[in-house]
């Protein structure tokens, strides 16, 4: 079979399409014939193997310890492990996997859920990094409620885009700070207002928020902290290097100063959030936006996209 494969860090030159085995499943997978894959932030770093905690995920610290790329998979089973009872050869399902960008891949069974009948694979693929991402900043970690004043800023990403139409559904007033080429896309999910970053700047409109969200945060984490009233909570979601720095070394400590709270969040993949994000998709709460879709081997075109920070939704990856 083919497959996208990474064997050292690097830019997205590192990838390369190659003729591999066709894996097989252990007791608790399944066999995927992988109908498309979606690239998030978290492919180019663990590509890159910065910053250093990637190599760590990547489980190597000279080469990545798997070769295969991609996480986000939509595809139908082939076969199953001999402990799998929830799924059988047909079905049509998503979630994620190692090694995504490729004709086949095997995934965990507790790392997949039946896809809704009329959502395409290529919507379905979209979802499980990025929506359990924004799923959790918002529920976990933002503490949202129904009725809130929420800003997030980089609202046409990956992340953002699914982090707008999650806040809506669980009944948030949410304010969206994109592009001026996106802004129409954040009304039409649902922001209530929208501010384009390269005419106005959030802080100096004397607004402040129950919960901030950086989607893709640009900014200092004091200047999301100002963004915030009394007792509100900023997440960081997303983000360049000297951010995510920020946010895992100083948020704890910024924390302990005031009401104001600080936090990091990395998606933890489980089954709940799946099923979770698996019933908005099918009553329309959440809609992926797909920007680009490419063929697999234009992998690396996908990926360096991606890398550049200023994708619209998500780039797909759909196989023949």
């Amino acid at each position: 079979m083919k497959a996208i494969v990474c064997t050292r860090y690097g830019g997205p030159d590192v990838l390369r399409l190659a003729e591999v085995a066709t894996p097989v499943p252990a007791d608790n997978e399944v066999l995927l014939r992988v109908r498309a894959a979606s690239v998030n932030a978290l492919d180019w770093r663990l590509m890159r193997g910065k910053p250093l905690i990637a190599r760590f995920i990547a489980g190597g610290m000279r080469r990545p310890a798997h070769a295969g790329v991609g996480r986000d998979v939509a595809g139908e089973v082939v076969s199953v492990g001999t402990g799998v009872t929830r799924f059988a050869p047909g079905d049509a399902v998503f979630g994620a996997c190692i090694g995504a960008f490729a004709e086949y891949a095997c995934a965990k069974v507790d790392r997949l859920v039946p896809k809704p009948a009329h959502v395409s694979f290529e919507s379905a693929a979209a979802v499980p990094v990025a929506g359990t991402t924004a799923l959790q900043a918002l529920r976990d970690s933002g503490r949202i409620k129904a009725g809130q004043r929420i800003l997030i800023d980089g609202a046409s990403g990956g992340v953002g885009t699914f982090t707008l139409q999650i806040a809506k559904a669980l009944g948030a007033n949410v304010t969206a700070v994109c592009s001026p080429a996106n802004v129409d896309a954040a009304h039409a999910m649902g922001a209530d207002r929208v501010i384009d970053y390269t005419r106005e700047d959030f802080l100096q409109d004397g607004q402040r928020y129950d919960l901030v969200v950086g989607a893709n945060a640009h900014r200092s984490i004091f200047d999301y902290r100002r963004a915030l009233r009394e007792a509100g909570i900023y997440v960081m979601a997303g983000g360049g290097g000297s951010q995510i720095l920020q946010g895992l070394l100083l948020a704890p400590l910024l924390s302990l100063a005031g009401r104001r709270k600080l936090r990091f969040v990395g998606a933890k993949l489980g089954l709940g959030d799946l099923h979770v994000l698996q019933g908005m998709l099918a009553e329309g709460k959440i809609v992926p936006v797909i920007e680009r879709r490419y063929a697999l081997h234009e992998a690396a075109d996908a990926v360096r996209h991606v890398e550049a920070g200023h994708a619209r939704g998500k780039a797909v990856i759909v196989m023949p």
